[in-house]
């Protein structure tokens, strides 16, 4: 078998756009709409430096339908580059993606080959004695098992199934395409290029399953580095590397707050907090999320002044590095006992809080918070308010800020 390589990368997510970080600062946003675009640049551009022989994208490289043909024109654009370079590209529709959901469509060079989305379809590469297998997501959620109907592997050849599913299920990504890694080996492949799943797993070994993640961090869920694979086959033996590509991340510091902390105290323990990221930065934009929990007697009002404290606590980013941009400031304090019982009687709000707080409660206040979310969210410009969490942030994290604020306020905080 001759020796080879190839770049395994999915979830491409091209016109993703960034609501929450539009709903918070459009510029930064735009930082990260831009990130995407170069982080497939880049990729496209180690494909032609490695000289690989053929590239493989599991799934969404779109984020959805698009509004005009910007999109298709830049993936055109970097799938010539490729073909100016001898590399063919095999790529299939995933749920972002499905053939119901993308309406525009651009011609691509010849070098690209979408697999079909109405049964398993098989491409070899003779020179290569490699097969490639892989069906596409026809409607945006596919509910049946794919994996089951891939056709044989040819005998004496590499194999290789392209896939883009959740497997037996990755929170918090929708179960589509549910499949076993048992179901996966029953095809008798060498290799599974998977796709959907935002973060890098090696799933299995025998054989070689892989989630490449994608390639640019969307939201504070996807944090750390991103990239893509690449997949070397040499001898009958498989190596795997990571390409890390990504242009921009996200990042989250918890720090705990004590008794005796005074601003400027909580002020340096995010200045040391946000220390070690600097290192991992290199030259990219960092949009961190600071989560403050712990005890103390400026709880009400941390949380009365919030914008003040956000503001300051941007700007203990900024000391550290000027590329590091608060996401957000999230906080999770509590008032030392004494201050929240009141020594004549009076109501205590912790007490009430908490006895409205019951599953009961929860659901009732859930539901009227939900109500006042989708009233907001219609009147978000530019269709923001239309995604699953159109304030980015979970119905939990809302009601828990509006009860620190109750809180404060029961204080007399100022």
């Amino acid at each position: 078998m001759p020796s080879f390589s190839f770049i395994h990368a999915a979830d491409l997510h091209l016109g993703s756009p960034f609501q929450g970080l539009a709903l918070k600062d459009a510029a930064v946003a735009a930082v990260f709409v831009e990130a995407s675009r170069k982080a497939f640049s880049t990729l496209v551009g180690l494909a032609i430096e490695k000289r690989v022989d053929f590239f493989v994208i599991a799934g969404d490289v779109y984020d959805g339908d698009w509004k005009d043909n910007k999109i298709g024109l830049f993936f055109n654009r970097e799938m010539a580059r490729l073909e100016r370079a001898g590399i063919p590209v095999y790529l299939l529709r995933g749920n972002h993606d499905a053939a119901s959901v993308i309406t525009k469509t651009i011609t691509l060079p010849p070098n690209v080959h979408e697999f079909p989305t109405s049964k398993p379809g098989s491409v070899r590469l003779e020179a290569l004695k490699v097969a490639l297998h892989g069906q596409g997501f026809a409607e945006r959620s596919a509910n049946d098992n794919l994996a089951i109907t891939y056709p044989a592997p040819v005998s004496g050849w590499f194999n290789i199934g392209i896939l883009h599913t959740s497997l037996t299920g990755r929170e918090p990504h929708a179960p589509y395409a549910p499949c076993s890694v048992d179901d996966l080996r029953s095809r008798g492949y060498d290799y599974w290029a998977l796709g959907h799943v935002h973060d890098f797993e090696v799933v299995a070994q025998d054989p070689l399953v892989i989630f490449p993640g994608n390639l640019q961090g969307r939201n504070i869920r996807e944090r750390g580095a991103k990239g893509a694979v690449l997949v070397t086959v040499e001898d009958g033996r498989i190596d795997h590397e990571r390409l890390i590509v990504d242009e921009a991340r996200f990042a989250q510091v918890d720090i705990v707050v004590g008794p005796e902390d005074d601003q400027a105290a909580i002020l340096r323990h995010v200045e040391q907090a946000v220390q070690p990221l600097v290192d991992d930065m290199a030259g990219r934009m960092t949009a961190l999320r600071v989560r403050l929990s712990g005890v103390t007697p400026l709880q009400g009002s941390i949380a009365a002044n919030r914008q003040q404290w956000r503001d300051e606590v941007e700007a203990a980013c900024h000391r550290v590095h000027e590329d590091i941009w608060l996401e957000k400031l999230e906080l999770k304090l509590e008032a030392p006992p004494e201050k929240t019982a009141d020594a004549d009687g009076a109501l205590d709000l912790h007490q009430l809080l908490a006895e409205h707080a019951g599953n009961a409660g929860n659901a009732d206040i859930a539901a009227e918070a939900g109500r006042l979310v989708d009233e907001i969210a219609v009147r978000l410009p530019g269709g923001l308010g239309a995604t699953e969490q159109p304030l980015d942030d979970s119905m939990e994290a809302l009601i828990e800020e509006a009860r620190q604020l109750l809180l404060a306020r029961g204080q007399g905080a100022a």
